[in-house]
């Protein structure tokens, strides 16, 4: 016999856009790290950026897109959770460099993976300090600048400006904290800055927009699905 919940127990449903943000999210905040040991040019003067960027400006999209239809408070929580699947990621990753390998493992193979997976003790700190600084940030900046705009360009546009400023925030926080007194930063910080502000204005507003497009649907199909009682 299945036990049903009274009534005065029943929970509203989360909205089925949100829902589906929050599994993306999650898994981007894990990816971003194993993507970053790329470098991808640009093709644009010479700039390149460590390929966990692609990763990342789909957690500012996401949070933005949050921010835009459930509100500054949700995305923020969305932020602060994000660190949940990251913690778990790095508890694991320690886990697994620890455990002995099989020795059938090629050991060019074992030589390859824990080059991608060993960080040092301030790159692995840098990276949630930085984390949760820009993404706050851009919550934050998205939010403020609601009421300059409105409608659908609105959003794109609020996304960009946020977007950008909290990106170049998140490369100093990240590149300080983590190179800073190893070798000279300048280079590598103005080249990663404009790097990223570039990324953010050409490819956010699209990812908002698409965001925000995918999860209304979602949320027309939820409440137009018959309710079973």
């Amino acid at each position: 016999m299945i036990d049903t919940p009274p009534a005065s127990a029943a929970v509203l449903p989360a909205p089925r856009g949100l829902f589906v943000l929050l599994l993306l999210y999650g898994g981007m905040a894990v990816l971003a790290g194993f993507l970053a040991f790329k470098q991808v040019s640009l093709g644009i003067g010479g700039l390149a950026v460590e390929a966990g960027i692609f990763a990342f400006l789909l957690l500012v999209a996401i949070s933005s897109t949050v921010a835009q239809l459930y509100g500054e408070r949700t995305a923020n929580r969305l932020v602060w959770w994000g660190f949940v699947p990251l913690a778990v990621s790095i508890v694991l990753i320690a886990l697994v460099l620890a455990l002995p390998p099989s020795p059938d493992m090629p050991p060019a193979n074992l030589a390859a993976f824990e080059t991608v997976l060993s960080q040092t003790p301030r790159i692995m700190a840098a990276g949630p300090a930085a984390y949760l600084v820009s993404l706050t940030l851009n919550v934050w900046l998205f939010s403020r600048l609601r009421g300059s705009a409105g409608g659908g360009g609105g959003v794109a546009v609020r996304g960009a400006i946020a977007s950008a400023l909290s990106q170049a925030i998140d490369s100093l926080v990240f590149i300080s904290l983590a190179f800073y007194g190893e070798f000279p930063i300048g280079d590598l910080l103005i080249g990663q800055i404009v790097a990223k502000v570039v990324l953010s204005v050409v490819l956010v507003p699209v990812l908002i927009t698409l965001g925000v497009a995918l999860a209304r649907r979602l949320d027309a199909e939820r409440a137009a699905a018959p309710t079973l009682h």
